[in-house]
Order: C-alpha cells, then sequence, then structure tokens
C-alpha cells in the first residue's frame, strides 16, 4: 500500500507491479501456495512448473488488489487521504483477497500438485492402464462432480485435457490407475456429456485443464485473467516478453513475468536482460556458461536466458540455464559419443533443452558433422516423447537448434552444417 500510495495520477499505472514492495508482496503470497505443495512428492522440474504457476497467479491476483484499493486514495473533496486513513479503509480489500479468497486458492493449489504428480507417474506408464475418475464417495462430494465417477478411459484419451481433477475450488476427485481388464471402457461420447454435466457451473469455462500436462497449479484463465489469456502465446512460453497487447492486464503480465525472471538476478553487460545471471550462479564456471549463452542469444535474437542459482539436491547438480523459461544444462563434451550420456545427465536433472557445447573440448578440431548427427538422431525417443524439446549445439561462438522438426539424419546434418559457415 506504501508503493501504491506513491502513485501519481487518476488511474493505477502499471509500473507499480515492478516496485520492490509489491514484488515482495508477489513472492510472499506465491510462497504462501508453494507451501500447499511442500510435502507432494513429484519430480523437481514439475516443481519449478508449479512455482512458476504459483508467480504468476500470484502477480495478477496482486494487480487486482492494486487497482481495487486505487480510488481509496482520493477523498470526496478530491485530494488524497492521509495514509494511514486509506490504509485502514483498505483492509477489507486484504481480508478478501488474502484470506477468504487465499482458503480456496491455497486449497486448489494443493489438490493441483497433487494431481500433476500422479499425472507424472501416468505419463511415465503410458497406456499400459486406464484411467478411472473416482470422487471421496461421501456426502460432500457435489452431485455435479458425482456424475463423472468411475468414468474409465485411456490416459491418451483427450478427455483428460479437460476433466482431470480438480474441476472446481476444493474439489477433492482424484483418479486411479487400472487394469484394462477390470473395468470396461467408457463410451467416449457419454464420457464427455457426463464431463460437461460435471462442469455446468463452470460457466467460463476456468477449471478445464490438466496441471499435469500444463505443468501449472492454476490455469492460465483464472478470476484474476480473461479468456483469451488461455492461448495466449506467452502464457505458452512460445513469445518473447517483449510483445505487449495494448491493455493494461496484459502489460501487467510481461511486468509479472520480468519480474520473476529478475528477481536475483543482475544483466549481462552485453546482452542486458536477454541474458540474466544469478546472483549464486556457480562462479566457477560462469566464464563457460557465459560464453556458450552469447553464442546462443547472438543466433537466435528471439531467445532470452538466464544462469541459475547453484545448487546441488540428493547429490545432482541443478541445471545451469533457463532458456525461454525452459530448464536447460550445458554440457561440453570430449567427443560426439558423449552426447548420448550428455543427453542422459539432462534427463536425470529434469532438464528440457540440452545445450552441447563443442567449443569447450573440441573448439580446436574440425566439425564432425556426421559423427555429431547420427549421435543426436540416435536420442530421437527423447525428442518424440517430448522429455526434450531442443537440443543447442555451439560451434566456434555459433549456435544452431535441434527439435523434433529435424528428425532423422539428413535434417539434423543440415543443421549442424550450417556451423561449418
Amino acid at each position: 500500500m506504501h508503493a501504491l500510495y506513491r502513485q501519481e495520477g487518476a488511474m493505477l499505472r502499471v509500473e507499480v507491479m515492478t516496485e520492490p514492495e509489491v514484488t515482495d508482496f508477489i513472492s510472499t503470497h506465491a510462497d504462501a501456495l508453494n507451501s500447499s505443495m511442500q510435502q507432494v512428492a513429484m519430480s523437481d522440474a514439475m516443481r519449478r512448473r508449479l512455482e512458476r504457476s504459483n508467480f504468476i497467479f500470484s502477480g495478477f491476483k496482486a494487480f487486482h488488489e492494486l487497482n481495487e484499493a486505487f480510488p481509496s486514495l482520493i477523498g470526496e473533496n478530491g485530494e488524497r487521504k492521509p495514509f494511514d486513513t486509506f490504509l485502514n479503509e483498505v483492509h477489507a480489500i486484504d481480508e478478501t483477497y488474502n484470506v477468504n479468497y487465499l482458503r480456496a486458492e491455497y486449497n486448489f493449489v494443493n489438490a493441483s500438485a497433487d494431481m500433476a504428480a500422479k499425472w507424472e507417474q501416468i505419463e511415465a506408464d503410458g497406456d499400459r492402464y486406464n484411467l478411472q475418475y473416482r470422487t471421496q464417495h461421501d456426502d460432500k462430494v457435489r452431485p455435479e462432480h458425482a456424475a463423472l465417477d468411475g468414468v474409465t478411459l485411456p490416459p491418451s484419451d483427450p478427455f483428460w485435457e479437460s476433466y482431470y481433477p480438480p474441476n472446481g475450488w476444493n474439489c477433492r476427485c482424484t483418479v486411479a490407475q487400472v487394469r484394462k481388464t477390470k473395468y470396461p471402457t467408457t463410451d467416449p461420447a457419454e464420457a464427455y456429456a457426463r464431463g460437461e454435466e460435471a462442469l455446468q457451473r463452470d460457466t467460463r469455462g476456468i477449471f478445464r485443464f490438466n496441471p499435469g500436462k500444463q505443468g501449472k497449479a492454476i490455469p492460465d484463465y483464472n478470476p484474476y485473467t480473461i479468456k483469451r489469456c488461455r492461448d495466449c502465446d506467452i502464457a505458452q512460453g512460445k513469445t518473447n516478453l517483449a510483445y505487449i497487447p495494448d491493455n493494461d492486464l496484459c502489460a501487467a503480465c510481461r511486468l509479472i513475468r520480468s519480474c520473476q525472471h529478475t528477481s536475483g538476478c543482475k544483466a549481462d553487460p552485453t546482452f542486458g536482460n536477454r541474458l540474466l545471471i544469478s546472483n549464486d550462479c556457480d562462479t566457477t564456471e560462469l566464464t563457460e556458461n557465459t560464453r556458450a549463452a552469447h553464442a546462443i542469444l547472438s543466433s537466435f535474437p528471439s531467445v532470452s536466458m538466464r544462469i541459475r542459482e547453484h545448487v546441488i539436491q540428493h547429490g545432482v547438480k541443478n541445471p545451469e540455464y533457463e532458456i525461454n523459461g525452459m530448464i536447460a544444462d550445458r554440457k561440453g563434451i570430449m567427443s560426439p559419443k558423449g552426447i548420448s550420456d550428455g543427453f542422459r545427465k539432462a534427463i536425470k536433472q529434469g532438464c528440457e533443452v540440452v545445450v552441447i557445447d563443442l567449443d569447450m573440448h573440441l573448439g580446436e578440431k574440425p566439425l564432425a558433422v556426421g559423427a555429431i548427427s547420427r549421435h543426436i538422431n540416435w536420442r530421437h525417443t527423447d525428442f518424440e516423447n517430448g522429455t526434450i524439446k531442443e537440443c543447442y549445439v555451439v560451434y566456434h561462438g555459433m549456435a544452431v537448434v535441434i527439435t523434433s522438426q529435424h528428425l532423422g539424419r539428413e535434417a539434423i546434418t543440415a543443421e549442424i552444417e550450417k556451423l561449418k559457415q
């Protein structure tokens, strides 16, 4: 409220979202949501995604709180009220948002985290088992949610993209993996009809999401956002944050996401905020990490990166980068044969992106295009199942990227050949 009180003019300026008091407030709220899933066992990668989702949600919520409080700055005489008077009047807003609403949000995040963790196991098993929707079978179950009880379909069925629990505030529904021979598969048309019945009160379509598949504790479209947030490229991590649709909510979104990425970081002297360096990064590898990052950023103008804090968990060093919001690690291989090992280690670290750094040990040698292409192509399953989204190859200060669109020796070779230019 001190940060808001300093605002001038007749309308709230979205730049208030970058004020230290506001970013601290957002972080505090996000920490409260994060605490709800502290005891839920999940991969480090999933936990990071959910915590990122909680921060973004908390930022949108704070923006609404500030908007609601702003008119109270001015009294009936048109003059600014004393701060203590203003603060006393907006306590009701705090009670509404940070006691009443927060209780339901806390419970929802806990349920989402639990279901996201379940989804990780479900994905690991593939369609070996079917999924069965289950309620708690007590007198607290909502009649509309009871309509979904017993729906049984393969995990790959699109049904689970829209009707996977939680399906509302304080929803306690879950799913169970069941043997295909034990329960009959539900007719898809019937399943979707029961799904529509279950979400009949969700007239805005907020709860039609799968926290495990999306890696988000709260959907992009929620009480503090607008419907088009659900399909926004920025929310999907596909667009550089420089893109700003022309409205205050979208401008606030850009600032919230920037605050999340810049917290505890300093900008690189060469690339500015496109390369953020954590104050707690591994200083022993900072030179090499920065060199490889510069190669990627100079080759791909739309990419932004962060050199992450240095942490060792369960005996495994955490990944060094975030690349366009995805977790990545740099692998300085000794020969092309080390590529497969680099992929395996990156996956173990929870990475979605691998950076094959040839300059660290192979920069003085001719580019072994054929061997590099062959060894990357041997990891085609990692791309096909979505475990690895991108593989950057760095050589002589340049970089190329391999994705699922480049599978096959010829396509990969064509990309690697560009490094000889």
